[in-house]
């Protein structure tokens, strides 16, 4: 699998360093080799001159795109420019993995799966916390019933990230770049990915959205405007194995006091719960019903869903969540994903942008509103 990269920022970059870690997955089907890369910006064109395989570096897309060596294209560029070079993407008779939120909005995202169904391609987006270990094993004790009746279930991701006032603006926190959506756009696919995977998805939604900084320092001596949602709680009812209006929340923060970069699921049930937090990456803790209210720590190995050198011996991060992603993506591309998690389809990406944007309408409108 021949891979092109548009978008050398920090995603870019970290694609490169998972694809230079391929042989870290054991027996694995399908070699990678990053090929290419795309930026407007000199100096980051310039950090990819040290991976070995790249033959192509250009601030042209297009010269990109009709690169015969190229297979599959990983975009990671502002959410504004989502659409256009998606599509461009796979009128160019290219596979993809887009980044997070795919399109700006609820029309952009629509737009982009059905060009993708049009197209034959293999279309997948971005979500990384689902593959650490811990998620997984609470994906499977959810899948298994052995909870019970669910009475909630809570999806989170949590930053400290804006908490300081005096950090400087950038595109995330600009609705011309990110869309009216905000948070939900930057995290949200993130706490989504897990409960529509097992096919939660919410009927109806209550938002509460805050705005805290309506301006950050411009890097220039001045000031501009921070006009995105920092924070975003979404209350939704859905129907899960034939239960009526059980509650789902779904947290987006990026003001999250004490909270660095938090990604957690919970799930209460008659029978039992689960609950798994990126602050504690190898503590999973579950809950069986009984007489005396326990909740019982069980101290994970690592291993992932594709096999690594160590196993499950060493620690597990973002950059090992991250690999796995893509791992996930080259397998379902291969036809050798078998029953592990995938990453987020097209259909999912929409639906998303279906609850961010009934989310906006909510919250402007201080209502419940009916998604389904």
């Amino acid at each position: 699998m021949r891979l092109g990269i548009i978008g050398g920022g920090l995603m870019g970059r970290e694609a490169a360093s998972a694809f230079g870690r391929w042989f870290v997955l054991e027996n694995f089907p399908v070699q990678v080799e990053l090929v290419a890369v795309c930026d407007l910006q000199e100096k980051l064109l310039e950090w990819f001159k040290k991976v070995p395989t790249v033959k192509l570096l250009t601030k042209d897309h297009n010269e990109l795109l009709k690169s015969p060596d190229v297979d599959v294209v990983y975009v990671a560029v502002p959410h504004n420019l989502h659409e256009k070079l998606y599509l461009d993407v796979l009128n160019a008779g290219k596979d993809l993995l887009a980044e997070k939120p795919f399109g700006i909005d609820l029309p952009s995202a629509r737009n982009i799966r059905d060009a993708a169904a049009k197209s034959g391609r293999f279309v997948r987006c971005s979500s990384e916390f689902p593959f650490m270990p811990g998620a997984q094993r609470a994906f499977q004790i959810a899948q298994s019933g052995q909870l019970g009746k669910l009475l909630e279930v809570r999806s989170c991701f949590w930053h400290a990230s804006d908490l300081d006032p005096t950090k400087p603006i950038n595109w995330k926190r600009q609705t011309k770049y990110c869309g009216e959506i905000g948070v939900m756009g930057d995290l949200g696919m993130h706490v989504v990915h897990f409960p529509f995977r097992l096919g939660w998805f919410p009927k109806r939604v209550f938002a509460q959205l805050q705005k805290i900084y309506t301006e950050r320092p411009d890097g220039k001596g001045g000031m501009a405007p921070c006009d995105t949602w920092d924070n975003a709680l979404l209350h939704t009812d859905v129907d899960i194995n034939g239960q009526k209006d059980v509650p789902v929340r779904f947290e987006m923060k990026r003001l999250a006091p004490g909270e660095t970069n938090t990604w957690q699921i919970e799930i209460f049930g008659t029978d039992g719960g689960v609950r798994y937090s990126t602050k504690e990456p190898k503590t999973l803790w579950t809950f069986k019903r009984g007489k005396e209210q326990i909740w019982e720590r069980t101290d994970l190995g690592y291993q992932m869903l594709f096999q690594t050198i160590t196993g499950g011996i060493f620690e597990a991060g973002f950059p090992d969540c991250f690999l796995q992603m893509w791992a996930a993506y080259a397998a379902e591309r291969a036809g050798a994903l078998g029953d592990r998690m995938g990453c987020v389809t097209p259909d999912e990406a929409v639906k998303s942008h279906e609850l961010f944007a009934a989310a906006l309408q909510s919250h402007a409108n201080k209502k419940v509103v009916e998604l389904l």
